[in-house]
């Protein structure tokens, strides 16, 4: 794949991460604009009114800087996978999404729970554990890029660290392990280790080509078809005696 064929891959699959942004900052400025507030269409664990939010969660987002921390990452993270796991982008996102969803209408706390952090831990522990699991040289690089810069992501997990934020540290949790439990599942599919080949077309197929080896049977049969060639030289004796006297 040339360099422009890769840079109009890596654009496609962008354009649904950013679709999904592009939903994000619409509801996010349609609550600024009417001054309304749709957090209670988040997930309320084990409450009907709380299932619409499995669905709903990572669309909704309490304030800007929410809104602004999430979309970045889901966009790279996204990209990403839709990227490098063209066949089944579409189903990691999706479980991703709902499974941690149902996990945390299942085992939260009584709150509502919206933000697409989760899905965003989810994302990137699936790219950092499908790249070792599949020991692929450019997931594995993948994986060194993912590690570096979402490493300190598993600060979320514990919100003594931040005290003065609502953070929904159970969102984070479950995300990150759909993320794993996916990697797993899909270790055998995904991007293959390129294979190098030499392209010989243009070569004849000549079993005469001084490259092909013989054996030994065929080299003693050449020897003993072979005739040996003598060469002779005559002096006269005359015209030696004469070139010394000179």
């Amino acid at each position: 794949m040339s360099s422009q064929q890769e840079k109009i891959a890596l654009i496609k699959a962008g354009f649904y991460p950013f679709v999904f942004i592009a939903i994000m900052w619409l509801i996010k400025l349609v609550e600024t604009l009417f001054e309304i507030r749709l957090s209670f269409l988040g997930v309320y664990p084990l409450a009907i009114k709380g299932l619409p939010g499995i669905v709903l969660m990572p669309l909704l987002h309490g304030d800007w800087n929410h809104l602004i921390s999430n979309s970045v990452p889901f966009l790279f993270l996204g990209t990403l996978i839709f990227y490098f796991y063209k066949e089944i982008s579409w189903k990691i996102l999706i479980y991703i999404w709902l499974l941690s969803g149902i996990w945390l209408w299942i085992g939260a706390r009584e709150s509502y729970h919206i933000g697409a952090s989760g899905v965003v831990y989810g994302m990137a522990s699936f790219l950092f554990l499908s790249g070792i699991l599949r020991n692929n040289r450019r997931l594995l690089t993948l994986t060194l890029i993912v590690g570096f810069l979402y490493g300190s992501m598993i600060w979320g997990f514990f919100p003594e660290f931040f005290p003065d934020k609502q953070i929904s540290w159970e969102g984070h949790l479950f995300g990150f392990v759909s993320g794993l439990l996916l990697a797993i599942y899909f270790r055998k599919e995904g991007p293959e280790e390129e294979v190098f080949e030499w392209d010989d077309s243009d070569v004849p197929d000549d079993e005469n080509a001084y490259w092909r080896s013989t054996t030994p049977a065929d080299k003693t049969a050449l020897s003993e078809k072979a005739r040996p060639t003598r060469i002779h030289y005559h002096y006269k004796k005359k015209k030696v005696d004469q070139a010394l006297k000179e």
